[in-house]
This record gives C-alpha cells, sequence and structure tokens, in this order.
C-alpha cells in the first residue's frame, strides 16, 4: 500500500514473506521529506545551479535573456533532419530503438575522430567512449577519481555544470585565476606546490581552454605547454572539457591540449554546442586503463548510450555539410557577439568585459559596489536576465560579476537587452552613491570600456 493509498509515511510495509523493514525514526525527516534523515551524506551538498534556477521567469517571452548558453537551433537545416529522421526509422528503426554498446556505437566513434582531427587530436575508434552528453563524461570522470575530500583544481571562474558535479562527489574544489590568455602557470605551479606541501594531493585539473564558459578567454598556445608540463610535474590528470573549441570567430581551431600529451589527459567534448543538445551525446578520449573504467562506470549508470540519438547524429555527419554548418554557425555568433559588445560599450561604459574570440559568452565586471546577485530581481523586473558570477565559484566569490550569454537573442534582442540591463545598473550604482558600500581593502580604479580584469 502507498501513502496516497493510506499508508502512513515514514513506514514500509513488507512485502509477504519478505524480510521486515527498519521503518524510518521518527524525528528522521520533515512533514515535506520524511526520508531526509536517510539520504547518503553527500546528497545533503547537492542544490539547484543559480541558472537552472532561472530558467522559470527567463524562458518567458517578455524577458530578453542573456542568461542561457543555448544554441540558436533554427539555423539547421530542419527539414532535412526531418527527413532523415524518417528514413532512420524506416530502414534502421530496429537497431536505432534497441540497445546498443556501453561503449558507443563504432561508426559513430570513428566519425567523432574526424572532427577531432580539426583540433589535431589522433586517436583510435578505441580510445573513445560515446556519453550522453559531455556532462556525463565529466561526472564519471569524476565518480572514477574523487573520494570525499579530495582536491580539484579549477579555473576562478569555472564552469558552473562541473561544479556541482564536484560538490555531488564531495570534492575540495581549489581555484586558481585566469586572465586574457586563460589559466595562469605561475598561479596553477604555484596553488599545486603549496597543496602538496599541506599534504593534499590535488587529482583533477579541470579547464576549458577554448571560449570558456564563463569567461570568454582562451588559453593561449604558448601556455598549453606549459600547463601540460605544470600538471605531468604534480601528478595531476588534465580533464579537457572543449565543447567550443570549432566555434572561433577567426581562423583555425586551436590544437587541443590532447593532442599534446596523450596519457595525461582526458578529453571532453560535445554535439550540444555545434548541432544540436537535445539529442544528448557527448564523448571522452582517455587512456586506455581510464577508458576501461569509463566504459564500465557508464553501463553500472546507463547501460548504454542512445542508440536512436547516436544513429541519427551520425547520419547528420553522414548525410549534410557538417563543416559548412560549423561554419554559418560561427558568422551567426561573431555577428552576437558584436551585438553585444557595441552594445557594452554604448550603453554601459562605466563597466569592463572580455571580449571573446569565440562561443557563447562575455564575462562583464561591474561597477565597484554592485552585487550581481543581489541586483537580478530587479534586472529580472526590467524584464532582462543574466547570471550572476557567484554561479561560477566554489567558494562564494564573483558577486562582481555577471555573464551574459550571446548566442540565443538575435542581434536587436541583444542590443534591446543590454539597453535593459543598462537601466538597471544605472540604478544600483545611484543607490550605491546614496547609501555608500562597505570599504574594500583592494579598492581602486575600475578598469571600463574594455577587456575585463578575469
Amino acid at each position: 500500500m502507498t501513502p496516497a493509498q493510506g499508508e502512513p509515511m515514514g513506514q514500509v510495509t513488507p512485502a509477504s514473506g519478505s524480510a521486515a523493514q527498519t521503518p524510518v525514526q521518527p524525528g528522521s525527516g520533515t512533514r515535506l521529506d520524511p526520508w531526509v534523515g536517510s539520504y547518503a551524506d553527500r546528497t545533503h551538498g547537492m542544490r539547484a545551479s543559480e541558472i537552472r534556477a532561472l530558467f522559470a521567469v527567463a524562458n518567458r517571452p517578455e524577458v530578453i535573456s542573456l542568461a542561457g548558453g543555448m544554441p540558436y537551433l533554427e539555423g539547421l537545416p530542419l527539414d532535412a533532419l526531418a527527413e532523415s529522421a524518417h528514413e532512420l526509422v524506416l530502414k534502421r528503426g530496429t537497431t536505432a530503438l534497441q540497445y546498443g554498446i556501453g561503449q558507443g556505437d563504432e561508426t559513430l566513434r570513428e566519425q567523432i575522430l574526424e572532427v577531432m582531427r580539426l583540433e589535431h587530436i589522433h586517436a583510435h575508434p578505441d580510445d573513445v567512449v560515446v556519453t550522453t552528453g559531455s556532462q556525463q563524461a565529466l561526472d564519471l570522470v569524476t565518480r572514477l577519481f574523487i573520494n570525499p575530500g579530495d582536491v580539484i583544481v579549477a579555473e576562478a571562474p569555472s564552469y558552473v555544470g562541473a561544479l556541482g558535479v564536484f560538490r555531488s562527489y564531495q570534492a575540495d574544489v581549489v581555484h586558481v585565476p585566469l586572465d586574457e590568455d586563460g589559466l595562469v602557470p605561475e598561479a596553477l605551479d604555484e596553488t599545486l606546490t603549496r597543496l602538496g606541501q599541506e599534504g593534499r594531493q590535488a587529482k583533477l585539473l579541470y579547464t576549458v581552454p577554448n571560449f570558456h564558459n564563463p569567461a570568454g578567454v582562451t588559453l593561449s598556445p604558448e601556455r598549453r605547454p606549459r600547463i601540460l608540463e605544470i600538471a605531468r610535474r604534480h601528478g595531476v590528470l588534465v580533464v579537457e572539457d572543449n565543447p567550443y573549441g570549432l566555434l572561433g570567430f577567426d581562423g583555425d581551431p586551436l590544437p587541443a591540449m590532447r593532442s599534446m600529451d596523450e596519457t595525461g589527459v582526458v578529453y571532453l567534448g560535445s554535439f550540444s554546442k555545434t548541432f544540436a543538445p537535445g539529442y544528448r551525446i557527448g564523448w571522452a578520449v582517455a587512456p586506455p586503463g581510464i577508458r576501461e573504467k569509463l566504459v564500465l562506470a557508464s553501463e553500472s549508470a546507463i547501460l548504454c548510450p542512445s542508440n536512436a540519438s547516436q544513429l541519427a547524429v551520425s547520419t547528420y555527419l553522414t548525410n549534410h555539410d557538417w563543416k559548412g554548418q560549423i561554419k554559418a554557425y560561427r558568422e551567426m555568433y561573431r555577428e552576437r557577439r558584436d551585438a553585444m559588445v557595441s552594445a557594452l560599450a554604448e550603453h554601459m561604459p562605466e563597466a569592463s568585459w572580455t571580449v571573446p574570440k569565440g562561443g557563447f559568452y562575455t564575462w562583464v565586471k561591474l561597477p565597484y559596489g554592485i552585487d550581481a546577485r543581489a541586483m537580478l530581481p530587479r534586472a529580472v523586473t526590467a524584464l532582462v536576465a543574466y547570471v550572476s558570477g557567484t554561479a561560477f565559484y566554489a567558494d562564494g566569490q564573483g558577486s562582481d560579476h555577471m555573464r551574459l550569454s550571446f548566442c540565443y537573442p538575435t542581434p536587436e534582442r541583444i542590443r534591446e537587452g543590454v539597453r535593459r540591463l543598462a537601466g538597471v545598473v544605472a540604478a544600483e550604482a545611484e543607490l550605491v552613491q546614496i547609501f555608500g558600500t562597505d570599504a574594500h581593502p583592494d579598492s581602486g580604479p575600475v578598469q571600463t570600456g574594455g577587456p575585463a580584469v578575469v
């Protein structure tokens, strides 16, 4: 009998012939959740991200959302994709709708190699593990390596979805700063040395080297081998998360860090930004020992990735000009980046921001004294949304920054959104001027109207 049928909440009635179950003790739960006392320790650190909390209001049509990192799917050849899906079900439906293998479809893994060759990665299909989005790959890597209290070094700021994964496995995240050329090698070396002296060996270095989410900066080619050497010297595995690498606005894709070190890097890729996130197809490329454990961990979590999604992506790569589609995306997102930057210069010259060379985001530093998180409800009231910088730190930093996304709104909507946001910022600045703010030991002139200090 279920609770809805009248069984008292907090007790379990054993099935006939089964061993008696221990009821949940009084006082171990709450009226909202009688099982709260039974959860694993790691569950209590789980919480919704600030971006997820925004979705309910940011998706209202009257709100201009500069918050979410959603690709602009109207640019896809939807009619042709519909025909491909129809043909797939007619001709290969019994395969597409059946279970697959845990490592992923072999044909798709071979095609993934072709995608990665654009970033100078040369691998074998056996090196690739197909996952349910790169988010699952990140979860699996963390699951394999992290015990409660283990150290993960991550950029400051860092991808909010990664921080959620790390928190769920009770990792201790230690941030290392970025600048306009990406992760700072000297700061990384100093941090890893200090951790070692404290007896705290970092296990993973998590990095988004290309068109960083949220900072918009790119790790320079000169720094990449230096970062790898530092990680190798300190015995730290590099997790290279690269969903945006093919979406640069100028020039060819940069060589991936994985192309420079096949044993010390786990590479995470995704079709979510270059094709469509709804298929939920990502992948990991890892050294053989790690790859085998990734397959086992994936099988224990999901048995196998979706055959229907894999074959749909594989069909797209076979039958459509996917390189041409990426080129069209690059041109479209460049136009939207330009609209964002020009609107910031026009309406918010008192702020500062990064000028990304690709990807989806710019990172805006607010004038001194303005709290992005506290300001957000007033921005939503003004029908514009963004993500507070606090979402991208494990330790509560970032209240003086916000992430603005230019990937989804049209250039006209971007300009109007920035105009609305500028009005909110001006009102907040006026309040700060009237009522003042707490003295800050590092306060000083704020750089404005150009690349932000990350």
